[in-house]
């Protein structure tokens, strides 16, 4: 089965002749998992389900059907974002506490699980730069990334990007090297030089494969800077301690920011009136389950997107003991810093201080 681009409803059917009040169904990509339990070793950061291969989010069984105990049928809703790997749906007995693997579904696949998405704009270093990030499952030996763009109307031009990743090592400890790792793909970013001021241009992500053909991303937008010292309104919005929340209503790992949907869809209702927006620290809640930076960048894409979304370091994104993070926490479940400083540009000379 293929699905579109970059996000889409499923519907799980279960059928479970001995089903009980805590059986749950859980979401996993790539769509082959290690389901047998992991728990943690002296680890306070690990969370249940404890099981070796996190599921990216999961729906209790009975949640469509109040009568599941008695017919064990039930018809589940789940909103899939394109994360470079293909999908499976699976059934657990025994709680959160004591999971049971039942049965794996047929696997699900996006078109181009490739596909560049999730655009996140940043101000360069200079007055007239812009930054656009991205993520693909494209390295660069397989396609060259870069941004094609110019003035809404105007003719177009391509700028280069460079690519980033990292590997499951340079995690600081669990669970973000262990049960919570996910490839987080490829994460590119270009520069877009010597804009004219106050000015809409349109901008779109490619990516050149070696027979020649292109993938492209949709097109976007955004206003570039003002003139320096130029007498001007620029609207900010200033927050932090935001996360990330499931729109299909699933439980998640550090379920714990349902609020962030009411700020994301109150930003984007305001859009037109914001210039710049700064997420001055704990930007994903992921706390070492890496999916969930995709689920984030999906989540604020309408605005990342269109205005800049400028960053700082939290101490769930940073902190790490004997990391070098100013507190020796474990707050950031093994990413000490990694994350943040990869998945978003920030113009400053180190990328491990966002000032």
């Amino acid at each position: 089965m293929h699905i579109g681009e970059d996000t889409q409803w499923v519907t799980v059917d279960l059928d479970y002749n001995e089903p009980a009040a805590d059986d749950w169904v859980a979401v996993f990509s790539p769509a082959k998992f290690n389901s047998s339990t992991c728990p943690p070793v002296n680890d306070p950061k690990e969370q249940t389900p404890y099981i070796c291969s996190a599921p990216i989010k999961y729906k209790y069984a009975n949640e469509s059907n109040s009568h599941y105990t008695k017919t064990g049928k039930a018809s589940l809703r789940f909103q899939l974002i394109n994360q470079r790997a293909d999908f499976s749906f699976a059934l657990f007995s025994g709680g959160l506490s004591n999971p049971k693997l039942v049965a794996v579904s047929n696997f699900v696949s996006f078109a181009n699980p490739n596909a560049p998405l999730y655009p996140r704009l940043a101000q360069g270093k200079s007055w007239d730069e812009m930054t656009v990030t991205w993520t693909s499952g494209y390295n660069i030996d397989e396609a060259v990334p870069f941004v094609e763009w110019g003035m809404r109307g105007g003719n177009q031009v391509r700028s280069p990007a460079g690519t980033l990743t990292f590997g499951r090592h340079s995690m600081c400890g669990s669970p973000a090297r262990t049960v919570g790792w996910r490839d987080p793909g490829f994460i590119h970013t270009s520069f877009l030089k010597s804009l004219w001021p106050n000015t809409v241009y349109t901008y779109r992500m490619g990516h050149l494969l070696s027979n020649g053909l292109y993938v492209w991303s949709r097109i976007y937008s955004f206003k570039s800077s003002p003139y320096p010292g130029q007498d001007s309104l620029q609207r900010i919005i200033v927050f932090g301690d935001m996360g990330k929340a499931e729109r299909d209503g699933s439980n998640e790992y550090s379920n714990y920011q349902p609020g962030s949907l009411n700020t994301t869809d109150q930003i984007v209702r305001d859009l037109s009136n914001i210039d710049i927006v700064f997420h001055i620290g704990d930007i994903t809640y992921a706390n070492g389950y890496i999916s969930q930076w995709d689920q984030f960048t999906s989540q604020v894409e309408p605005i990342a997107s269109t205005v800049p979304y400028m960053i700082a370091s939290g101490n769930h994104e940073r902190d790490w003991p004997n990391s070098g993070s100013f507190y020796d926490k474990t707050d950031s479940g093994g990413e000490c810093g990694v994350l943040a400083e990869t998945m978003f540009y920030v113009p400053a000379e180190n990328r491990a201080k966002f000032w």
